[in-house]
């Protein structure tokens, strides 16, 4: 009778058998809200809307992060950086 002593042991395989790997978290994707509102453009004198998209540090979410479309995060990314240069958003956050 073979006996085998150590971590493979432990879980009822051999010491040459890999782990079972965990499943990955799937997320649904996040519809866009300039889609769903039908907005023509983002204009970056809306503050309320551009400070949603900003994290507390100052920096401009992700595609991912905030659900936008490829199309609505260039002209996001574009309007940020007009309502910084105008003095509308900060640089940096608190």
């Amino acid at each position: 009778m073979k006996t085998t002593t150590g971590f493979g042991s432990k879980f009822g395989r051999n010491k040459n058998q890999k782990r079972p790997k965990r499943q990955k978290r799937v997320e649904a994707p996040k519809q866009c809200r300039f889609t769903k509102e039908g907005a023509f453009e983002v204009d970056y004198r809306d503050l309320a809307t551009l400070g949603r998209l900003v994290s507390s540090q100052g920096k401009i979410q992700s595609r991912r992060r905030n659900g936008s479309s490829s199309f609505y995060q260039r002209q996001v990314q574009q309007a940020v950086k007009r309502a910084r240069f105008l003095a509308l958003l900060p640089y940096i956050g608190e």
